[in-house]
């Protein structure tokens, strides 16, 4: 403040200085007595002072005013981001905000249960200690425990690595899951019949045919309005037959009013728990009930579900750890109105076709035939924005990668060629059928939901994809 006062004297001074020698000319003619002389230093002080005391009433104001200042704004909000960024930048950020949100959430369950470590040297401890990790497990749908959920739940947590990859996927599909289970009003729990009917595989299929997260068999999958056909099959679209299976799990409850029976009728159909209640008698009122009359794979479906539950949310208490899915979890839509091959998109954004296939499994000839209707394309969020600004770019590329989709009997040639079904022979291994048709045993494996590639039955029928 002393410097600040110092160099406003000397400033008034020089101007000062270049006013008074004015005055003094008029003087000069003269010579001035001491009187006056006295007097015309007495005015330039007076000068200087009144200067001196306004440029310290003004200083002072400004220190004031800067306080007030400083004190408002410990009280203001501040902004959360500044909005001078890029629409590609807004894209990234909502990507990253969606990530963030999906891994609070998805490691929020798990820090709900804290598992210390135990020594258990019993089948007695051991059934204890499942019994009470099962009950803490509040829920619309009954947990029991017996022996026979003990086998599931030593088949969900053994070291074959099932888990581990279950858990990978679930921070993708589920929170997705979750949402639709919740829209439906439906216990959230039941985000584990994906699980147990999938391995949260979004393109499995069975050895009957039951296809996608929720193993719809074509009939029921159109009774509940997915679409099935040549070029699109919506079994496999994982938000779709979600909400699908919702409805027939809503269906099936209040068929039973009981959810082990529902979740067995979702296995064997509401017909085969309707004929296990009336040979049963009396008055059955829950899938142990009614347990030795049911399908036997049903039999072990209610308590795989126990398990699979109890595997869940008790992970980290059996060292089961996991690894980021193998698709983007932040994704948004873009609804596609024309015909659009998945490749006229990787070609032209950053994004590449596996990842388009893995988001949008759906379409089994890799192509949008949004001719009639609009059909839903998954994006990665980041690239959003990249997609809607090369879009002419994008569509212009129709007659490089649509031309042999454009005429339908090039369309069933390709299917034809993309699809066949072989059954087995006596003496057939998984290996030779692989080799025989350009494909690895995995994937044999892989399409048709088999666990072993050594057991293998005469008539059974395999799915072989050629992409």
């Amino acid at each position: 403040m002393i410097k600040v006062v110092v160099k406003i004297v000397l400033f008034a001074a020089i101007c000062l200085g270049g006013i008074l020698p004015a005055n003094a000319q008029l003087v000069k003619r003269r010579k001035l007595s001491v009187k006056e002389q006295l007097s015309l230093e007495r005015q330039r002080t007076d000068s200087l002072s009144a200067l001196i005391e306004e440029y310290r009433i003004r200083e002072g104001e400004l220190q004031e005013a800067l306080q007030k200042k400083q004190e408002a704004e410990k009280y203001q909000p501040k902004p959360l981001f500044t909005v001078n960024y890029t629409p590609e930048h807004a894209d990234s950020l909502a990507e990253q905000l969606k990530v963030e949100q999906v891994n609070k959430a998805f490691q929020n369950f798990f820090e709900e249960y804290v598992c210390e470590p135990q020594t258990l040297v019993s089948d007695t401890a051991l059934d204890s200690l499942y019994t009470s990790r099962l009950n803490k497990l509040v829920s619309p749908i009954h947990l029991p425990y017996n022996e026979l959920v003990r086998s599931y739940i030593k088949r969900y947590t053994d070291s074959s690595g099932l888990m581990k990859r279950v858990l990978s996927l679930a921070q993708y599909y589920f929170p997705m899951i979750e949402q639709e289970l919740l829209n439906a009003g439906l216990p959230v729990e039941l985000r584990t019949m994906a699980i147990i009917e999938s391995a949260l595989q979004a393109t499995a299929v069975s050895r009957v045919g039951a296809s996608g997260l929720w193993q719809f068999m074509p009939v029921t999958a159109r009774a509940y309005g997915l679409e099935v056909n040549s070029m699109v099959d919506e079994r496999f679209d994982p938000a779709k037959s979600t909400v699908a299976a919702c409805k027939y799990m809503r269906d099936l409850y209040n068929m039973y009013d009981d959810w082990s029976l529902a979740i067995a009728a979702y296995n064997c159909g509401p017909g085969n728990v309707n004929k296990a209640l009336a040979r049963t008698g009396g008055n059955p009122k829950s899938f142990w009930d009614v347990y030795w009359h049911l399908p036997r794979e049903t039999r072990g479906y209610v308590p795989a579900f126990i398990a699979a539950s109890y595997a869940y949310a008790y992970h980290e208490a059996h060292n089961i750890t996991y690894s980021e899915p193998p698709m983007p979890i932040a994704v948004d839509t873009i609804q596609v109105t024309r015909l659009l091959h998945l490749e006229q998109v990787s070609s032209t954004i950053d994004v590449t076709t596996d990842a388009l296939k893995l988001l949008n499994p759906q379409y089994k000839l890799d192509v949008i035939p949004a001719t009639n209707k609009q059909y839903t394309l998954v994006l990665p969020t980041n690239r959003i924005t990249e997609y809607i600004s090369h879009q002419d770019s994008i569509f212009a590329k129709d007659s490089t990668y649509l031309k042999e989709y454009l005429n339908p009997t090039a369309v069933q040639k390709k299917i034809a060629e993309t699809t066949t079904t072989y059954r087995v022979k006596k003496g057939d291994t998984l290996g030779a059928i692989a080799r025989r048709y350009g494909v690895t045993t995995k994937q044999l494996m892989t399409w048709n939901n088999l666990k072993s590639a050594n057991r293998l039955s005469i008539g059974q029928r395999l799915q072989i994809r050629k992409r």
